[in-house]
């Protein structure tokens, strides 16, 4: 990785005196460095003989470049990160992060500064520590630059590769394939995943799906963002007060519906949910009367409508089945409800009861099947899952 980063202002102008002080003591200043560095940095002696001889390396070539700088005005030409880190400044980012790189440099500093100025001339002592100073700052910025460029090319590698897992959980790929995805991304959740399907706004790029990625870090472990042609898909791990989560990130989705399916296993097993949030995002319009977010279990007939044999399963098995399996005329019921214009009394006719029994029963189906008959909402799925069950 060549970096042509941070390049030298003009040289501050020392005696020659003062070069050949500073040249033949290199030696001993880079020898005093490391010393100083094990001293004050605790984080540096954990590290390997290895590594802490790579950061003595670049301590040892930033005194030389001080020297080189002073010598020769034209060096403020060269860029500074190579000649600081050698043609491998991505080991410095293996080793470190950015906040000890920046440790090291005021450590290697402070060392410099305590021997240094004693060394020289009285006439060039202040020039010297200007030197330094100058000299150090330039080498700051060039390093966080380096760590910044880094930043970036990892961002948009992070984004492909987030890219591949969505696509994998939508496609329904293999859940070893799933994992290994998950895995390379990062995602630590072991269970509970979330799918939210929308319309992507205008402007998705990678500002913004950075900026809607850490908002979705604030109630959920993990956040994936992904875009696939008009649709903006996430899918979030660990997701805590999800409704709250989800009513603080609606503005970022486009226009039109917002549609979320949850799975309580892992993310290799989250294929059917994401189907289901696709499902009810085609099939939403359907419901004028939708929420706002609005969770696919509950579009369960309008997908039907659209095609979904997945919501016809979990009508069929989920409400025809229980219903049928409870016995005790509770499917019977329903159906006189719903074909009698929900009214108690008439139901109580059409099946010769008691309309508190009637209301007894109904009571039961909420109880058996979560869909209250007596809400109209509920008695729709009710009727769309019986009429399923007899075809």
């Amino acid at each position: 990785m060549s970096v042509d980063s941070g390049r030298l202002p003009d040289a501050v102008a020392v005696s020659a005196e003062a070069l050949e002080v500073l040249r033949s003591n290199s030696g001993p200043l880079t020898t005093l460095v490391g010393r100083h560095l094990e001293e004050k940095l605790s984080w540096y002696r954990q590290l390997s003989t290895e590594e802490r001889a790579s950061l003595r390396l670049i301590a040892q070539r930033g005194i030389q470049g001080l020297v080189n700088w002073l010598q020769d005005p034209r060096s403020r030409s060269l860029p500074l990160v190579n000649e600081l880190l050698g043609p491998a400044p991505t080991d410095l980012m293996r080793t470190i992060s950015l906040q000890r790189a920046l440790q090291l440099i005021r450590t290697i500093v402070e060392a410099v500064e305590q021997r240094l100025p004693g060394l020289m001339p009285d006439a060039d002592r202040q020039l010297m520590l200007e030197a330094v100073l100058r000299y150090s700052r330039e080498v700051a910025f060039a390093i966080a630059d380096v760590y910044a460029r880094a930043a970036e090319s990892r961002g948009a590698w992070d984004s492909r590769l987030e890219a591949l897992l969505v696509d994998a959980v939508l496609r329904a790929e293999p859940t070893e394939q799933i994992a290994s995805r998950a895995a390379a991304v990062g995602w630590q959740s072991p269970t509970g995943v979330v799918v939210i399907v929308g319309s992507a706004p205008e402007q998705a790029d990678a500002v913004f799906m950075s900026h809607l990625r850490r908002q979705c870090i604030r109630f959920s472990a993990d956040a994936v963002v992904g875009v696939q042609g008009d649709r903006l898909i996430l899918l979030l791990g660990g997701a805590t007060g999800l409704q709250d989560g989800l009513e603080r990130i609606l503005p970022a989705f486009g226009e039109g519906q917002v549609v979320y399916s949850e799975h309580d296993g892992p993310i290799a097993y989250a294929s059917r949910a994401a189907a289901a949030a696709f499902s009810g995002f085609t099939a939403a319009p359907a419901w004028s009367q939708a929420p706002r977010p609005v969770a696919a279990e509950d579009l369960l007939p309008e997908r039907v409508l659209a095609g979904d044999p997945q919501a016809k399963e979990v009508l069929v098995s989920g409400i025809y089945r229980l219903l049928d399996e409870a016995g005790h005329g509770l499917l019977e019921t329903v159906e006189a409800y719903v074909s009698t214009g929900h009214s108690l009394e008439a139901t109580a006719r059409e099946l010769f009861v008691h309309t508190n029994t009637v209301r007894y029963r109904l009571k039961r189906v909420t109880e058996v099947t979560g869909w209250d008959p007596m809400t109209p909402r509920d008695a729709y799925v009710l009727q769309t899952a019986l009429a399923l069950g007899k075809l």
